[in-house]
């Protein structure tokens, strides 16, 4: 049986995003999280979603310069109430911020539940390192901001200038089948394409913040654009996620766990592209009906 999947316009969004998105007070706790952490909040899909791009680190892949809102949106997000949320995200490091981090972590008690790769050949080399905590938010705000101090992540996030758009999002849209949303050179879509309900220790984890997938597009050229993100899937879709994908010249960059424990298991694939845009979407469509 197909089971269509929950469409969201939930995004992996740069922190310039969150922070205009987020005029509206959150309210209680959840603005004492923002402010621990040093950046606005968005409420999204179901979660309260914090981010930090690194716009300190120029990431180049061969010949391109890889934008913040592409591949480098450090960012938390959380879930449940005042007395008892679950939080989850995803630390972008350097190669020597690596150590201490992970050693801050463990000091304050935050599970780590992945560290690899999501690039091949970037440069400088880039650790992406998943996490997972339970408790009071404020208290896990506090946590986490220990751990970011430890980062060159910059921080308060201030709203970067507003950029024209420059990528054909009515193409990337319509092509893909999905809303997203779009600054400057990048456009940036997200869907979920697991069926059912995804537990962890005991708890529902809400989807677009445990398993989204992300797609994010940025024109390089008139007639060139970039894409990378993940598609998260069950195992019987990854042998299909992955032929489409090769079968239209994008590359599997990783393929991993971002979770420990989870029910069923998920498995995370990400990809690089490289090509004229619409020959791109076209391979990231046949992707998703693939997932589907």
């Amino acid at each position: 049986m197909n089971v269509r999947p929950i469409l969201l316009t939930v995004l992996i969004v740069s922190a310039s995003n969150a922070v205009a998105s987020a005029q509206t007070p959150l309210g209680a706790p959840w603005d004492s999280v923002g402010r621990i952490l040093q950046t606005s909040g968005s409420a999204t899909g179901g979660y309260y979603r914090y981010t930090w791009p690194r716009r300190d680190v120029t990431l180049r892949i061969g010949d391109v310069t890889v934008s913040p809102a592409l591949a480098l949106g450090a960012w938390a997000g959380f879930s449940g109430d005042a007395a008892s949320a679950t939080v989850m995200g995803d630390l972008v490091l350097t190669s020597g911020e690596v150590k201490p981090v992970l050693a801050e972590l463990a000091r304050q008690r935050i599970a780590v539940t992945a560290i690899h790769n999501h690039l091949v050949g970037e440069d400088p080399k880039i650790t992406y390192v998943h996490f997972h905590a339970e408790g009071n938010p404020v208290e896990l705000a506090g946590r986490l901001d220990r751990v970011l101090a430890l980062t060159g992540a910059p921080r308060p996030v201030t709203a970067a200038a507003p950029q024209p758009v420059t990528i054909d999002t009515a193409l990337v849209f319509n092509t893909l089948g999905l809303h997203g949303r779009a600054q400057g050179a990048v456009a940036q879509v997200s869907v979920v394409l697991v069926p059912g309900t995804v537990t962890l220790h005991g708890r529902t984890v809400t989807p677009a913040l445990g398993y989204g997938t992300p797609i994010n597009i940025q024109v390089v050229s008139p007639d060139r654009a970039v894409a990378t993100g993940d598609f998260t899937v069950l195992g019987a879709k990854v042998a299909p996620v992955f032929e489409a994908l090769t079968a239209h010249g994008i590359t599997a960059t990783a393929l991993h766990s971002h979770l420990v424990g989870e029910e069923p298991t998920l498995y995370y694939m990400h990809f690089w592209a490289d090509g004229p845009l619409v020959d791109v979407l076209r391979g990231l469509r046949a992707a998703l009906d693939a997932a589907r």
